[in-house]
């Protein structure tokens, strides 16, 4: 385990992209932690799903497998983890607490004002409602 004060950090994923952004920014900045990729199975509350949740298990597998092969720390544990619910934020949330996470780390997704203000700003759920340091990571380096 890390001596550093983040050694459970739940990292939130949400496609192919972000996985490897988020990777690319998350890699080597921990030394000997627990990263846990998260991604949501975003339930519709009563509505039939868009999409099977088999198939968007299947989905975060490919996510997880993008994420990991970012990273490639052997110092680094990585234990993937699929949370469900109608809330992304609150999902995370439950998890990071389920999980004992020291810390939730991501990269800003870009999206549209109008989007955001529609759908709900996960990214100001997660810091509003938050009882653990959360971390915002700039993206790609190479860009």
């Amino acid at each position: 385990m890390s001596d550093g004060p983040f050694r459970r950090v739940l990292v939130p994923i949400a496609n192919e992209e972000d996985a490897r952004v988020t990777g690319k920014a998350v890699a080597g900045r921990f030394d000997d932690a627990t990263l846990i990729p998260i991604y949501v199975v975003e339930k519709a509350g009563g509505a039939p799903d868009a999409a099977g949740v088999e198939q968007r298990e299947e989905f975060a597998e490919t996510l997880f497998k993008i994420f990991e092969a970012v990273i490639d720390d052997p110092t680094l544990t990585i234990e993937p983890t699929v949370g469900y619910g109608t809330d992304v934020a609150a999902t995370i949330l439950e998890v990071a607490d389920d999980e004992r996470a020291d810390t939730i780390v991501f990269v800003p997704r870009s999206e549209s004002r109008w989007r955001q203000l529609l759908t709900g700003d996960v990214a100001r759920k997660l810091i509003n409602r938050t009882d653990r340091p959360v971390l915002i990571l700039p993206g790609d380096r190479d860009e």
